[in-house]
């Protein structure tokens, strides 16, 4: 290793610490904690891209954004001519001042077979001071995508052959449902129509009231909906019914254990951000308590609270969203440390363009994926053929493409309708 990548290691494992546990305070770790923070620490310095398919260097030339109304597009050109395309996240129409002022320059001129470096530099030593979260990460995730995408086709390989091995062909999946602010019944049925139009078997529902669609800013939902949803969607659907419950960080640690044993009762497969996600001490509680597996990770943005929560056993299954976490390769990080220590991943997906596209793509390469993973169906205004998929959930699973890159080509003429985005 160089010197370089040493001192940069220690940058990125916490201000020069890389060789010591980080922990939040008190007594220093046990051994079996201080084994595991070595063993996640060993894969953090573990590059992700399969920089062998690729002889020469891969140099960017130019990286657009393109606009068609509130779509947006991610183009890259290398100096060769080889060309990848990505589908922006929703959010891209508050964030595209950042892409434009803080990423878009930063590429060109980039050999980026060094990608892992490249996204590593641009978080420690560019802006991660100044921009966390959704803010750097859905934009910066945006050109990954489109950057593996041109890789893949350079290499003539599907991106998760680039990423890792394929370990899933077929991706399971679950519908995903909201509709919290409904009466019970209602919601009941909004339930029943969404896995219907899907042949899945699986899905999950929002406890707690956080999300409760109301103009008073003190209401918390209705007292008791949660009581009477999670016994009434177990009977509804039955036992064979793979079902999983996400309270978007509501409850107090009490509560969180409350309900957490209601949905032990009625044999949910896991807990998701049952307090807020960030109190790390608090997450570990709930799970050091409950038996039901507990899941986090949709709103990290470092691999900070992954990796204390793994190391201290406090989490079951790490929930990277591939747009926010800052794309495929970070994430990818985050399910091997998981696999390190016998954890599982399940990804959050995103809403936005094609999400699920990228997600499949994602846990079709890791060894260590959950049974089933968020889908919120086909809706798009996306227009691509897909030669190696049908893209549609058949027994309850999704084929993923096999075709070079991300395996979808886009309708030229669509592509041509967007115009290059410019401040």
């Amino acid at each position: 290793m160089t010197t370089h990548r040493r001192r940069f290691l220690s940058t990125v494992l916490g201000g020069g610490l890389a060789s010591q546990p980080l922990r939040l305070w008190g007594s220093p770790p046990s051994p079996e904690v201080d084994a595991h923070y070595r063993k996640l620490d060993a894969v953090l310095q573990q590059p992700v891209l399969k920089k062998q398919h690729f002889r020469t260097p891969v140099v960017i030339e130019t990286v657009e954004l393109l606009r068609l109304d509130n779509s947006f597009l991610c183009r890259v050109r290398s100096r060769d001519g080889a060309e990848g395309i990505s589908v922006a996240h929703s959010g891209m129409s508050t964030l595209f001042p950042i892409f434009l002022r803080n990423l878009q320059p930063f590429f060109p001129g980039k050999d980026v077979r060094e990608l892992d470096l490249i996204l590593e530099k641009i978080y420690i030593y560019n802006f991660n001071f100044r921009y966390g979260g959704i803010a750097l990460g859905l934009p910066l995730a945006t050109i990954e995508f489109a950057i593996l995408d041109m890789l893949g086709r350079i290499a003539q390989k599907p991106v998760g052959q680039l990423i890792g091995e394929i370990h899933n062909p077929e991706v399971g999946v679950y519908v995903a449902t909201e509709w919290r602010e409904k009466p019970v019944e209602e919601s009941i049925r909004l339930i029943q129509e969404a896995v219907a139009a899907y042949d899945t078997n699986a899905l999950k529902i929002k406890v707690g009231g956080l999300m409760f669609m109301t103009t008073d800013m003190y209401a918390a939902g209705p007292s008791g909906r949660t009581e009477k949803m999670i016994p009434l969607v177990r009977k509804t659907f039955g036992d064979s019914m793979a079902i999983y419950a996400d309270s978007n960080s509501f409850y107090s640690v009490p509560e969180a254990i409350r309900v957490g044993r209601l949905l032990e009762e009625y044999k949910y497969g896991y807990f998701e951000e049952p307090v807020m996600f960030d109190h790390l001490e608090e997450i570990k509680q709930v799970s050091d308590t409950l038996a039901i597996p507990i899941a986090n990770g949709e709103q990290d943005y470092s691999f900070y609270g992954f990796r204390w929560l793994l190391a201290n056993n406090g989490i079951d299954i790490v929930q990277p969203d591939n747009y926010y976490f800052g794309g495929l390769i970070r994430s990818m990080k985050v399910a091997r440390m998981a696999a390190a220590v016998g954890k599982t991943i399940v990804p959050h997906m995103s809403g936005g363009g094609l999400g699920y596209l990228y997600n499949i793509h994602f846990v079709s390469a890791v060894p260590n994926a959950g049974a089933h993973h968020e889908f919120k169906g086909l809706r798009t205004n996306v227009r691509f053929e897909c030669k190696t998929s049908p893209l549609k959930v058949a027994g309850g699973k999704m084929k993923v493409p096999t075709g070079p890159g991300f395996g979808v080509d886009f309708d030229p003429d669509w592509v041509k309708k967007h115009q290059v985005v410019k401040l």
